[in-house]
Order: C-alpha cells, then structure tokens, then sequence
C-alpha cells in the first residue's frame, strides 16, 4: 500500500469523505464535514551507497465542518489515528482556510517514512 494510499484508509476510518484538495467540483456542495489532503513532498530521508535508503512523505490534512467544535475533535481524532498508523504529527494544528463561509478548518501535518529495502537487503536499511 502506498503512503497516500494508507493516508486516505486512516482517515477514512473516521467516517468523513477523504477528498483530494481542491478536487471538489465547482458546482458540487460541500460535504457538512469532511477531510482533505495534500502531498506537499517526498524527499529523500537518507543515502547509503549512493543512493536514497529512505523517503519522508509529507502530507497537509485539513478537516472542513459547519461545526466549529467537530473541526477540533474530529482533528483530534484524526493525529490520533494518523500515529497509530505510524505517521508523525506535529503540534496540535492550525486553521485552514475555507472558501465556503458555512465551514470553518483546521489542518495538520503528517509525516511517514518509507524505507527502501531491497529484496537482498544489502543497501544497509
């Protein structure tokens, strides 16, 4: 599974439609609450032997509601969700931005760390 894809099937976990952002179409109304999400990068964690034995994936998730108290505890719930799966998260988030004015956000950053491990296993990882 890949780390987007163990992203998304943790967050939906929670119940809430997992959305990429900005993939709401234009005349489609927004969930009353949903997630979002974003791979901002996938760099290189480590090198070993010329070439990367690691990779850090880093993942904006935002959490849209017209519940401004469902936007903390559902983000609560997802950094928790997010670790036990095995990603870091942290701090306890910030505000997101929402263009619909019936929703406020909040979003997190989560980070997870794939491992290049060869079949020999002679890269050192």
């Amino acid at each position: 599974m890949s780390k987007t894809e163990l992203l998304i099937s943790t967050l939906g976990t929670l119940g809430y439609p997992v959305r990429l952002q900005g993939s709401l179409a234009e005349d489609e109304a927004y969930p009353a609450a949903f997630f979002t999400f974003w791979n901002n990068s996938s760099e290189d964690g480590a090198h070993y032997d010329n070439g990367a034995i690691a990779w850090v994936w880093s993942f904006d998730v935002n959490f849209y509601a017209t519940d401004p108290a469902l936007v903390y505890t559902a983000l609560d719930a997802a950094k928790a969700a997010l670790e036990a799966a095995g990603f870091i998260v942290p701090g306890r988030g910030y505000s997101a931005p929402s263009d619909e004015p019936t929703h406020t956000g909040r979003g997190i950053s989560a980070l997870i760390i794939e491992r290049n491990i060869k079949e020999d296993n002679t890269n050192g990882a």
